[in-house]
């Protein structure tokens, strides 16, 4: 049986014999480990307390050793109040086993690939770490808060719950999440069509943190997810910062938020849920962003992401992508202002995409230089925007709109593969994987009644 900071830690069943006769209540203290899932990975509490300097450390254990579930999850009774902060931390050994969450798989150094779904070893160096106020009752594991609680060990008061929240804030913003989104548990991306109820923001912090597993693949620099974890963990604890676009030997956070988007399209793939993929679309649009701004920073200045929380956010685009710019309106399309694409270039083609058989508006097309390539070279980058009226003159409210569908092939008469974006709110999708040629991508839009428009005009893209 061990104490902390005046409470008495018991076993489940000692916990219930007492509360019987002396009501005394218990806290749950619980928390998940994701990055897939990791099981059998033995997590321990200690508590963060100031000494006579006001300076924060783990000095005393909150709760006996604990192995984390098959699903990921842990908890502690605490007999009494939780009251105070506490550090979190996992370390795996020869049983703890992870969930492949990266499509199609998950490389090894030195053996065969595990795939989707399934489970694979971790290393001895492998670790998490979280911290939070144990009042809040549950402290997540993930590699986010892991950077989180590298980056609050450099305040000057410690780990204190200044120094915390302020670091989870700012990791954040690094990754493009929305506030608060790292106390959020990530759901499984292995069995994401059983839980129709999750939302956006939580799998975009699950695929945020399935992007540091998905680095390993295909690049001989990264063995292991510890490896690429402990490089990026190294410049946060060493600069307060991530590289924006790397230099060639480090981890960039442009690697891992283009990873993340790249995974966000291959797992509207792998799900049935017409409703998941739809939030996978809007998790892809939303890293599609995150990138652009990244990869708007100025390449004359070493322009890194600061420990502050503050991002470099140009709003000049510098995509070299073949943009289509395209009101949605009616089954009876029209196509206005359309532009040559080419590799210096981000063009915007204004066209009108159908619903349900009327005339709609165009605006004017908008053609945006850039001088600079700077999204991958196999991607391409599409825009659009959302039309107010139908073909028919009547209005088209925004929640008229159900979503739309991008279509796209190598021969404009064969536009064979397509990709969903189930949210109207979505202006922009980032195309990757594209090899070399000449690519043709078309637009329709779809409206909650189940009207799907003709195709909007043809524009390509040489790779």
């Amino acid at each position: 049986m061990l104490s902390g900071c005046g409470l008495d830690i018991s076993g489940d069943e000692d916990t219930a014999t007492q509360s019987s006769v002396t009501a005394e209540p218990t806290v749950q203290i619980a928390g998940a480990a994701v990055k897939g899932v990791i099981q059998q990975g033995l997590v321990v509490a200690n508590r963060l307390i100031a000494d006579k300097d006001g300076i924060y450390a783990p000095q005393r254990q909150a709760a006996k050793p604990v192995l984390t579930a098959d699903d990921g999850s842990y908890e502690w009774q605490l007999r009494g109040k939780a009251e105070g902060w506490a550090l979190v931390e996992l370390t795996a050994d020869g049983g703890t086993r992870m969930i492949c969450d990266v499509v199609p798989q998950c490389d090894q150094a030195g053996g065969a690939a595990v795939a989707f779904g399934q489970s694979m070893p971790l290393d001895s160096h492998f670790s998490l770490r979280g911290a939070g106020d144990l009042r809040m009752e549950t402290v997540n594991l993930t590699p986010l808060t892991h950077l989180a609680v590298t980056l609050a060990e450099r305040s000057g008061d410690g780990l204190s719950p200044v120094a915390i929240s302020n670091a989870y804030t700012t990791v954040e913003t690094w990754f493009g999440l929305p506030a608060g989104a790292l106390r959020l548990t990530p759901p499984d991306l292995t069995n994401l069509d059983e839980m129709t109820g999750v939302s956006a923001d939580a799998i975009q912090v699950a695929i945020a943190n399935a992007a540091f597993l998905a680095l390993v693949n295909d690049n001989a620099q990264w063995d292991s997810i510890s490896d690429v974890l402990a490089d990026v963990s190294s410049q946060v604890s060493a600069n307060g910062q991530i590289s924006v676009m790397g230099d060639g030997t480090n981890v960039a956070l442009a690697d891992l938020v283009s990873a993340a988007a790249l995974q966000s399209s291959e797992l509207q793939n792998a799900v049935d849920s017409s409703v998941i993929s739809q939030r996978l679309a809007v998790v892809e649009h939303r890293n599609v962003q995150r990138f652009k701004t990244i990869a708007d920073v100025n390449e004359e200045s070493d322009t890194d992401v600061a420990g502050s929380g503050n991002t470099t956010d140009i709003s000049t685009d510098t995509s070299t992508d073949t943009s289509t710019d395209t009101s949605t309106g009616s089954t009876d399309e029209q196509v206005a202002g359309t532009t040559e694409p080419d590799t210096t270039t981000d063009t915007t083609t204004d066209e009108t995409v159908a619903d349900t058989g009327t005339d709609t508006e165009t605006s004017e097309p908008v053609t945006e230089t850039t001088p600079e390539e700077t999204a991958p070279a196999n991607t391409a980058l599409l825009s659009w925007t959302a039309p107010l009226t139908r073909e028919n003159g009547e209005s088209l409210a925004m929640g008229e709109i159900a979503g739309f569908e991008v279509v796209y092939g190598t021969s404009a008469e064969n536009l064979d593969q397509s990709l969903a974006i189930g949210d109207a709110s979505v202006d922009e999708l980032l195309v990757d994987e594209l090899t070399e040629g000449t690519w043709y991508f078309a637009i329709r839009t779809l409206d909650t009644d189940g009207n799907r428009s003709r195709l909007s005009e043809v524009v390509y893209k040489q790779i």
